[in-house]
């Protein structure tokens, strides 16, 4: 197995037996760890304590917002044991803490808290149903629908804010990174987008060079949304959809009249299973020559930086489990690189660490 440097602490035992013991305690009372912690934000407790010149005293913080002093009592306490906060026991003054100003102030963790608690919080309690089916069985707290993807524009306004949220912010930071790879370093001029989503990268393509040609394959409801989002943004007639179920056994990504540079698939396929991969590439193979490149922008969790991003993603994929098809997951290099070659593909070069942990793995046919 592949570990990035960052993931040396995977091979060995590095707690003492107390500090295992703690962890254990903190996992298993991770729901309420999770909520309270929630709150402390939504509250605006951790902003007053931040902002503060020298702390807070519960009743200063009583009489700032509308909740009890039991209410703020039970969540002081909380976020003391949790780590959120610290306390002055002389002056009974609460600071906030270096783990409590991460809370607050790192974007990532942020998007994290609200696309955990609208998206996934109610849903993973029924990720050993989704184990055991191999169906997002959490799904059903939103709707009737297979898989999330077709049910993404019918989802509740707050769910379908916190979803895109987390989808765009870990894709958009790499973009800037990923246009200088696609189009200065291999100079694309015609592009297929599968699982286009909104159209956010075809119209950064399309801004980024005034000859590229962008076609989105995704889902005929997503299409629609492409559509719309796109509709009056300078540039966008050079953008085109086109709707297509990839995984229908009768659907094919079509060749392109006068050849095919590139097909770009970011955020995409870690929707699927392997076996699904491997079938997407082998469509996606037939729009290719051996001139086109084939880029797959994943964030794969073995060739993280910083180990923090290791863990996100290894817990996003029980999102996929219980939300949103139960059959796919964060992948690894290694199995990423299994539905390559069986696809008849191979892997030419791969870039990491682009924005938020991203990898780009350009393929080419073998």
């Amino acid at each position: 197995m592949y570990l990035a440097p960052s993931l040396d602490k995977y091979t060995k035992e590095t707690l003492t037996a107390r500090e295992a013991q703690r962890l254990a305690e903190f996992i298993a009372w991770g729901p309420a760890v999770f909520q309270a912690s929630r709150l402390m934000i939504k509250f605006g407790i951790l902003d007053m304590i931040r902002d503060s010149d020298d702390g807070m005293t519960r009743a200063e913080i009583v009489a700032k917002t509308s909740l009890s002093d039991y209410a703020v009592k039970c969540l002081l306490e909380a976020s003391l044991c949790i780590g959120t906060i610290l306390v002055n026991p002389e002056t009974e003054r609460f600071t906030i803490s270096k783990t409590g100003w991460f809370l607050l102030n790192d974007k990532a963790t942020r998007v994290n808290v609200d696309f955990n608690h609208d998206v996934n919080y109610k849903a993973w309690f029924d990720l050993e149903k989704s184990f055991l089916t191999g169906k997002p069985e959490g799904l059903k707290n939103f709707g009737t629908w297979p898989t999330i993807y077709e049910g993404l524009s019918q989802l509740p306004e707050q769910v379908q804010k916190s979803w895109f949220g987390f989808d765009h912010f870990y894709s958009d930071s790499s973009f800037p990174e990923a246009l200088e790879i696609v189009f200065n370093k291999h100079n694309v001029k015609t592009l297929y987008d599968i699982g286009g989503n909104t159209g956010k990268w075809a119209l950064q393509c399309v801004d980024f060079k005034d000859d590229v040609e962008v076609t989105v394959l995704d889902l005929p409801q997503q299409i629609k949304m492409l559509q719309n989002n796109i509709s009056g943004k300078p540039n966008a007639h050079r953008i085109k959809g086109l709707g297509v179920n990839i995984l229908d056994k009768n659907a094919i990504v079509p060749k392109r009249e006068g050849g095919l540079d590139a097909i770009w698939m970011s955020q995409f396929l870690d929707c699927f299973s392997m076996p699904q991969i491997t079938d997407i590439l082998l469509k996606a193979k037939n729009a290719m020559t051996s001139d086109t490149r084939v880029y797959i922008m994943e964030t794969l969790w073995d060739r993280q930086k910083y180990e923090p991003a290791s863990f996100c993603l290894t817990m996003t994929s029980l999102y996929f489990t219980a939300v949103a098809n139960g059959n796919s997951k964060m992948y690894n290099t290694e199995d990423m690189q299994t539905c390559i070659e069986k696809a008849g593909l191979e892997i030419e070069k791969i870039h990491d660490h682009l924005g938020q942990g991203h990898s780009i793995l350009v393929c080419k046919i073998k």
